[in-house]
């Protein structure tokens, strides 16, 4: 899948030939699978200087920032920190069915158990159980329960992220949710900041922290760090590494 989904890409050049490339790739810091990409790139792109980071180290290269820390919430989450010096580090990113704290898949799924844990103590599903039923368009919990099931893509569970947040101003297990997220985001920043001894900035990415003030907000305040959004695309910051791949 990998080999077609670059070889579309790719193609898509035409005639163009890079002198340099830079990809992000989540997974990029396990050694055996950057080698892969690595190859994989240079055979399609010969003579070109090819050069694989993990993805989140072009948030920083976006930012402008040679050290800090990248603190990315999207459908899932890791903190990722480089030193002025190149020394990484990366708390999290283990993928939504072992962790990703304070993603939208957590979200949803941490706001799917207190609804179910309502259903079975007789209580009101409240305003989160609402607006979690009328997204799924099931008819009960129980209903909700194997519509979720159903989803076996972790990017359907984290469409439904929103309706929680719509949720938290009319119901405080929304609202706690909301803010356990923002707390697990910030341990995933700290996890960093202690290991590499990095005191920022922390630079906030991902569709889920850079669309949801709430939580945006609430991690800022728990943070303990100056924090900034990331203004530009990520893949700006994977065209200013290559472009330092260039001989002057």
């Amino acid at each position: 899948m990998v080999e077609r989904r670059l070889g579309k890409l790719l193609d898509g050049l035409g005639p163009t030939h890079p002198v340099a490339c830079c990809a992000g790739a989540a997974g990029a810091e396990v050694p055996e699978r950057r080698e892969r990409l690595v190859r994989l790139l240079e055979g399609r792109l010969p003579g070109c200087r090819v050069e694989v980071v993990h993805d989140a180290r072009l948030v920083l290269a976006a930012a402008g920032l040679e050290e800090g820390i990248a603190l990315i919430s999207g459908t899932g989450s890791v903190a990722y920190g480089r030193t002025a010096a190149g020394r990484e580090g990366q708390v999290g990113g283990w993928g939504w069915m072992l962790g990703d704290e304070g993603s939208a898949v957590w979200v949803v799924r941490e706001a799917a158990r207190e609804v179910m844990r309502r259903s079975d103590a007789g209580a009101p599903l409240g305003a989160m159980g609402e607006a979690l039923l009328a997204a799924c368009r099931a008819r009960d919990a129980k209903a909700l329960t194997a519509r979720l099931h159903s989803f076996g893509e972790p990017m359907r569970w984290a469409a439904l992220a929103g309706a929680v947040f719509d949720a938290a101003d009319h119901d405080a297990g929304a609202e706690a949710i909301v803010q356990r997220a923002a707390a697990g985001l910030c341990a995933l920043a700290r996890g960093v900041r202690d290991t590499l001894g990095v005191g920022g900035p922390i630079v906030l990415a991902g569709g889920l922290l850079l669309h949801q003030p709430g939580l945006e907000s609430s991690v800022r305040a728990l943070a303990g760090a100056p924090c900034v959004r990331l203004e530009e695309p990520p893949v700006a910051g994977a065209v200013r590494l290559a472009e330092r791949l260039i001989p002057a």
